[in-house]
Formats: C-alpha cells, structure tokens, sequence
C-alpha cells in the first residue's frame, strides 16, 4: 500500500500536471469571442482537488499506462465536470453565488454567459478525446471514450441524477433512492473517469473492468455524502434531499465507511497493481 505522504506527493504533482494540461486545451483570451473564452478559463482554472483527473491517473497506473497516455481523456473529463458545474450554479438549479471563495460564472460575467460556457466546455470536452494527438490512435478507442463520457453526462447520468434532485425538491427520498441519484449526479463521471483511463489500453481484460467499475460505483456515491456532510452547515439546498439531512452526521459517516470498504473490497483481483487507486480512495475518504 501506498504511504499517505507519498500519495500526497504524487496528488500535488497530478494536479499540477493537470492545471498546465488544461490551460494548454482551452482557447486563448485574446482569439474571439474572447469574453466567451476568458470565462471559460475563469471557470476551469479555478482550482480545485481535480479528483476526476486524479482518479484517471490512477486507474492508469493500474493498467500499465503513463499519465502521458491519459492526460488528455483527464482534460476531457475535467472539462466535461467544469460545465456541469457551471450550469448546475445558475440560478434555476442550486443557484449558487460562490464556489471557492469566488463568484460563480453567472456572477462573474452573466446567466446568458453561463450557460454558453457550459455548452463550450462540454462541446470541447469531445472535440478532446475526438482529436487530441496524445491520445491513442485507434478509432474504437475514440469511440469508446466518446461513448462512456457521452453515457456518463447524459439522462442515465449525470444530467438523469440531476433531474431527479430537481424533481425531488421539498419531499425526502429513500436511502436506496439517493444512492441511486448519487449514482448518477456524481457517480457517474467518477465511474468513467476509471473506465476512461482503462479504455486507453484495451488490451486490459474485462475482469480488470468489472472490478474497476464495482470500485467506482460505490466510492462515487461516498465521495457525494462526504460532500453533503462538508457543507451542510453552511448552504441551503432548496429543499434538495440529501444524506446529511436524512440521516444525520453519525449515520452518514457510517454509510462513507461502508460503501468506502466495497470499493476497496472490489480490487482485490487486481493486485498491488491497484495500490494507487487504494491509496486514492484514502485520500478522498480520510477515516479520521
């Protein structure tokens, strides 16, 4: 197992591989429409864990591939959370202000602003993983990437997750029903960001693919409650259900272990081949 400093270590140098990654892929501020673009940059250069891209780089290693191999699927994704994100914010869905200390996109620039940003980072999402040069030549390799960010983003992922918080708004849900929203609204790039990562080298055999998946799965639903716990003091949701209310602090942190032992638990076949993914999953969900 990978020691917590060395995990650490490799997270900062990942993150600052990926914030060089990104800046390089997006249009430049001063190419037209430029305030389009700036917002763009505004709204992706903004920090951040970067645990999409993290989790890519992971299941990489795990594969026998370099980040070199996967860098831009990584982009491809970050881009793709960066738009959710983006359109999430406006004022119909969380209607949000803030995000790290600094005004939403929509209270940067303006709504209409907002929503084109989120349609450009999700259209330069594809135009990533169709074009990008650092990525693996081979068409069904494409297409496959194309078509597990496309699943992941869509009516049985993110944006179906999305829409059942919407239609949830002011009336609880079971636990069972916000494992199956988390499984959407946040599992769902959290699961591609591993299969992504493994669709790069396909000769990887589907056993490792089905135990890349039963990992995800559940540490995305986790990585959502942490989350509901992490802000529950200090935002309103609308009424939106969510773990933290349902449940309280002391059953949600129960629920973290347990979903957090089945996605260590799924890796087993794997090996030592998967330690950074083990030591990914600790870092994203500290037992203390």
């Amino acid at each position: 197992m990978i020691e917590r400093a060395a995990c650490a270590a490799q997270v900062e140098a990942w993150q600052g591989r990926m914030e060089q990654a990104l800046a390089e892929r997006l249009p430049a501020t001063d190419i037209e429409p430029t305030r389009l673009h700036a917002a763009m940059r505004y709204c992706v250069l903004n920090g951040g864990q970067r645990v999409r891209p993290l989790l890519l780089f992971g299941t990489a290693r795990a594969v026998g591939l370099s980040e070199t191999d996967v860098e831009a699927a990584a982009c491809a994704i970050e881009f793709a959370h960066a738009y959710s994100s983006v359109h999430d914010h406006l004022p119909a869905l969380d209607d949000d202000d803030a995000r790290r200390g600094r005004p939403t996109c929509h209270e940067a620039y303006d709504e209409g602003t907002a929503v084109l940003v989120g349609d450009a980072l999700q259209s330069l999402a594809f135009q990533v993983l169709a074009s990008d040069a650092a990525l693996p030549e081979a068409p069904l390799v494409r297409l496959r990437l194309i078509g597990l960010l496309a699943e992941a983003i869509g009516a049985s992922g993110l944006a179906g997750g999305q829409a059942i918080d919407v239609a949830a708004q002011g009336r609880p849900l079971s636990v069972p029903d916000m494992d199956a929203m988390y499984a959407r609204r946040t599992g769902a790039l959290i699961r591609a960001s591993v299969l992504m990562a493994a669709a790069c080298a396909p000769q990887t055999a589907a056993h490792p693919h089905e135990a890349l998946t039963a990992f995800a799965t559940p540490l995305g639903v986790a990585y959502q409650i942490q989350h509901d716990l992490a802000n529950a003091p200090h935002r309103t949701t609308r009424g939106r259900a969510n773990y933290a209310a349902a449940l309280g602090p002391a059953a949600s942190r129960e629920r973290i272990r347990l979903l957090h032992a089945q996605a260590l638990e799924a890796l087993g076949p794997l090996g030592t081949a998967a330690d950074p993914l083990r030591a990914l999953a600790e870092w994203l969900l500290p037992a203390d």
